[in-house]
């Protein structure tokens, strides 16, 4: 099948030239609407159960439950959507994290047991819609094999974290100024409301692995140990989401300026937002396993300053540092699933990676939370130090196993980057 792109002879590709790839604003558009819930989510458990609970570590406790459900069901979403369709996956989604969102949100007001919180977390995270990956598989279903997948990796980056710079801000202002439930309500409405927009968009999903005359072998993603060297790449980059969450808003609350919680991760988020702009510009001659290894090792350093922070304007210049590293390591860990996975499980692949970021956030939510409620003021940034470094360490060790795999010419399924998880 040709690509829709339009190229120009001898220039070097750039956003112009992907924004011009006909149709993609026909899914850019809706998925922009339907993956900025996700950015509100996390922080708006956290607030909401800390209001009604006044911990913490509760409050950790129960978005690392959504976290971990996500995690492990996110996968399974991208399987089906590969073999299904995305529209018979997402209309259902939508329609069941909107209903739990809101139980969830009326338990917590009804100062329901935390046991009663960590049931409707469950179906709440297995529900939260794969807007990402999904973005990603229709720009490979355009691209295909064109030199703009890079470009379009980073462009998704840039999408992502321009969401991650107002969601979180949206959330807080709710949470702090209307209502605690205020942010899960939004949240849920606008899932329910983008989710369907997007789902409407039918012309350019992919095509469904399991038709036509093509033979698409449907091998796990899993199996490629490639992946799983990623997985723990991305565990590390969930821990720095999540320790960040709650270490930020116990900040703020101990200065008395809770605001401040969205104005300092929306700090964070947009130097994750500059430098993937600025990743998608560059014409790399780096191999990507080389800028996985330097960015992910420049993360691992800024990562360990965080905990040493003791003013506003320091935590903020760490926290964009902090995010300036973290889209590099993002774009090149997706991009390399093009070369390692087979066409057919790449959707899968995006899924299990974005899955293994909402588990380590939901493990660091919860250590963070326990340190800052039992530690001094700003434990909880150790979490993000622990989490880079040993995934460094793994990266480093294994790093031989992200070779490219050796395949004939394949219609790529997905474009590289992380898929927003609920990482507000």
């Amino acid at each position: 099948m040709a690509s829709t792109v339009t190229s120009g002879t001898g220039s070097r590709p750039g956003y112009g030239q992907l924004l011009r790839t006909r149709g993609a604003w026909t899914f850019l558009l809706p998925g922009f609407a339907a993956r900025q819930p996700f950015a509100m989510l996390t922080i708006s458990i956290v607030l909401l159960v800390q209001h009604t609970t006044g911990s913490y570590g509760a409050a950790g406790a129960a978005a690392a439950v959504t976290g971990v459900s996500m995690a492990l069901f996110a996968p399974y979403s991208g399987r089906l959507a590969d073999r299904h369709g995305q529209r018979a996956v997402l209309i259902p989604g939508v329609l069941v994290h909107s209903l739990s969102g809101l139980t969830f949100t009326a338990l917590a007001l009804g100062h329901a047991p935390l046991w009663a919180l960590f049931v409707a977390a469950v179906p709440t995270g297995a529900s939260v819609p794969q807007i990402g990956p999904m973005v990603r598989a229709r720009w490979g279903e355009k691209l295909q094999d064109s030199p703009l997948m890079t470009t379009a990796a980073a462009f998704e980056s840039v999408t992502d974290e321009l969401t991650f710079v107002f969601g979180p801000l949206l959330a807080t202002a709710l949470c702090t100024t209307v209502n605690p439930a205020a942010g899960l309500v939004t949240e849920a409405g606008l899932t329910l409301f983008g989710g369907l927009l997007f789902a409407a968009r039918k012309s350019t999903q992919p095509t469904v692995t399991g038709n036509g005359h093509a033979r698409v072998e449907h091998v796990s993603a899993l199996r490629v140990p490639g992946v799983r060297v990623l997985i723990v790449t991305f565990l590390g980059i969930g821990s720095v989401f999540g320790g960040m969450q709650v270490s930020l808003a116990a900040f703020t609350e101990s200065i008395g300026e809770p605001g401040l919680n969205g104005v300092l991760y929306g700090t964070f988020a947009a130097g994750n937002m500059l430098s993937g702009v600025v990743c998608g510009a560059v014409a790399w001659k780096i191999a990507p396993q080389r800028r996985l290894l330097v960015g992910y090792a420049a993360l691992a350093l800024t990562a360990s300053a965080l905990w040493t922070a003791h003013s506003v304007l320091l935590l903020a210049a760490l926290g964009l540092l902090v995010g300036m590293c973290i889209a590099p390591a993002l774009i090149t860990g997706y991009t390399l699933v093009e070369g390692i996975v087979p066409a057919g499980a790449r959707t899968e692949a995006f899924t299990w990676l974005t899955g293994a970021v909402a588990l380590g956030q939901a493990a660091a939510v919860t250590v963070a939370g326990q340190l800052e409620d039992r530690l001094w003021g700003g434990a909880g940034f150790l979490v993000p130090m622990a989490g880079t470094v040993l995934a460094l360490g793994t990266l480093i060790a294994l790093r031989s196993r992200l070779a490219t795999r050796p395949h004939s010419r394949t219609v790529a399924r997905g474009v590289g980057h992380r898929v927003p998880v609920a990482v507000d």
